[in-house]
């Protein structure tokens, strides 16, 4: 299936710590990470981001276009551009704090998007929040919708706060997928799978739950899908889960199962079908954590 994607979110410089202390700075930002695996997968793959016209934009224009993503017409600004730092452990695992803003300009959005993507911060930190949400409700009746929470504790503050806007997106996803660690701070719990399969009843068709070594498991009409993850030795984690998210669109598209037309065929897939959707994104999200920084794989490298 050609498909066409519209990715809106962030877009900033990650700024990896290491343990010995050595810093390196990436292009990052959990959506823009997104839009450039979907690039290099060989999709059309446009991003609605805010970034500066500093040195640290330049170098994301750079690895965007690098990576085959169009930036919409509003995406640069005068601003300087945002950071995160990702302090990483032992097991590589980031730990991370932001200088962001979010306000981005919605003009000159595209046209024949198939699909669009939101994730993280940008759905619920003012003022662009609200841009988010408009964004979707203009597509919703043409593409399929898919959503990352991406919890971020240091700019989302109260969970509950959070939860509630993070909610109100979930019921325009047709698509959404999270992590155990996101959604056991988001509620309070435990019971991850209770939860991830709960949002099902306010709209999604898929919802998906990553558990790290344990792998992934997909709630549809079919019930509940679980795959082992491949095995592979960790770099970082940097960029993984929305490699990740990627690659769930990768293989609906490949199932011709995106746009608005399709929204109940998603959901109605078999569990042989849902299982393939969930190795299909591990087998890319491999690659990423094999690497440093967010660094998702080229069409070329899966073959």
């Amino acid at each position: 299936m050609t498909a066409t994607f519209l990715t809106v979110g962030e877009a900033l410089t990650d700024i990896v710590v290491h343990g010995d202390g050595h810093r390196v700075e990436h292009p990052g930002g959990s959506p823009m990470n997104v839009a450039v695996a979907l690039g290099r997968l060989g999709y059309t793959s446009h991003l609605l981001t805010r970034i500066g016209s500093d040195a640290r934009g330049e170098a994301i224009r750079a690895h965007l276009a690098e990576s085959r993503v169009d930036l919409t017409p509003g995406s640069i600004t005068g601003a300087t551009t945002s950071t995160a730092e990702a302090q990483l452990d032992a097991s590589g695992a980031a730990t991370y704090t932001f200088d962001l803003t979010w306000d981005p300009d919605p003009s000159g959005l595209p046209d024949g998007i198939t699909a669009v993507h939101t994730s993280s911060i940008a759905a619920v930190l003012d003022p662009g929040a609200a841009t988010v949400a408009q964004v979707l409700d203009r597509y919703r009746g043409q593409a399929t919708i898919s959503y990352d929470p991406n919890a971020r504790p240091a700019l989302m503050g109260d969970a509950a706060e959070a939860r509630e806007r993070i909610e109100a997106i979930i019921e325009r996803a047709d698509v959404v997928k999270s992590s155990d660690e996101d959604v056991a701070w988001l509620y309070d719990t435990e019971d991850v799978e209770d939860v991830v399969a709960s949002w099902r009843r306010s709209g999604p068709g898929l919802t998906v739950l990553t558990r790290g070594g344990e792998g992934a498991v997909g709630f549809s009409d079919s019930g509940r899908v679980q795959v082992a993850p491949p095995r592979v030795v960790v770099v970082d984690t940097v960029g993984a889960g929305d490699t990740f998210s990627a690659g769930i669109l990768d293989a609906l598209a490949d199932k011709r199962l995106l746009g608005a037309d399709r929204r109940e065929a998603i959901a109605a897939m078999p569990s042989d079908d849902v299982a393939g959707v969930l190795r299909r994104a591990a087998r890319l999200a491999a690659v990423t954590v094999s690497r440093s920084g967010a660094n998702p794989p080229w069409s070329h490298e899966l073959t």
